[in-house]
């Protein structure tokens, strides 16, 4: 398994909403977290990393970050300019509604035309600037979040789309019972997932799985049993074993020290 990081977007204070522009120095490593994102490259050229694909992106291209979806930044040109816009899951629910799966239905990338390009552009910019008025700037990149969500792209398999929705509602859900729900044969599932995502269903399962157990932990549960069950695992020791192969140490040694929050404030080399 990839060895990813947990950070959570940056959000300043208790935001549930944030726009930032791109700065080289702040570039973080492979990472994942459980606010959905989205980038805009505004300017330039570069490459993301994500599962087991590269993806080349350059000026216009617009790429979804789904929940527990891990990404990094691995190369850009030296004119390289990006907006980066994240919500809370609550946030996205409430501007794009809970059950429209827009934001596990949108494509992995899109190339925008040098219209749409300019409008986003704008909209980034003009919420990245109402930073000091928490209520004008959620309002701003909610505009810019059902803006960006409305554009018409070809979409996932609708296999995959399914299977997603299944997994961050019941994380705890095998191959075969999501193949049912999703009404296909568990190697089609595999097959499509896996082309879509980039990456294959056991891996996305897994972070997702760790995603909650951190969420049950933060939300006060102290036994990590009981947190890892409610995350989806089937026993504390697959989760340990899971938590210590993608994160390279134990949950209590994240919970419990500063690992947590150097974790948090890791970034990549420049």
């Amino acid at each position: 398994m990839l060895k990813v990081l947990f950070q959570p977007f940056p959000m300043e204070g208790s935001a549930r909403a944030q726009v930032w522009g791109y700065a080289p120095q702040y570039r973080r490593p492979r990472h994942m977290h459980l606010e959905p994102e989205l980038n805009l490259v505004a300017e330039g050229r570069g490459s993301f990393g994500t599962g087991e694909s590269k993806l080349w992106v350059e000026a216009g291209d617009l790429i979804w970050w789904k929940p527990g979806q891990d990404h990094e930044l691995l190369t850009a040109s030296e004119d390289f300019r990006l907006y980066a816009c994240a919500v809370t899951p609550q946030f996205s629910d409430r501007v794009l509604g809970p059950t429209s799966g827009s934001t596990l239905e949108s494509p992995h990338n899109i190339r925008l035309s040098p219209e749409a390009l300019a409008e986003l552009v704008k909209s980034c910019a003009i919420a990245g600037l109402a930073r000091q008025d928490r209520a004008a700037q959620e309002a701003r990149v909610a505009e810019l979040w059902r803006e960006a969500h409305a554009l018409h792209a070809p979409r996932p398999h609708v296999v995959t789309a399914k299977t997603l929705r299944a997994l961050l509602a019941e994380p705890d859900m095998g191959r075969d019972d999501l193949a049912a729900r999703a009404g296909c044969y568990p190697s089609e599932l595999s097959r499509h997932f896996h082309r879509d995502m980039g990456e294959t269903l056991t891996a996305c399962r897994s972070r997702i799985r760790l995603l909650r157990f951190i969420e049950a932990v933060d939300r006060g549960a102290t036994n990590l049993l009981d947190a890892a069950l409610t995350g989806g695992f089937g026993s504390y020791s697959q989760c340990h074993r899971v938590f210590q192969r993608t994160f390279g140490f134990c949950p209590r040694k994240f919970f419990g020290a500063e690992t947590r929050r150097q974790m948090a404030d890791a970034f990549a080399p420049v």
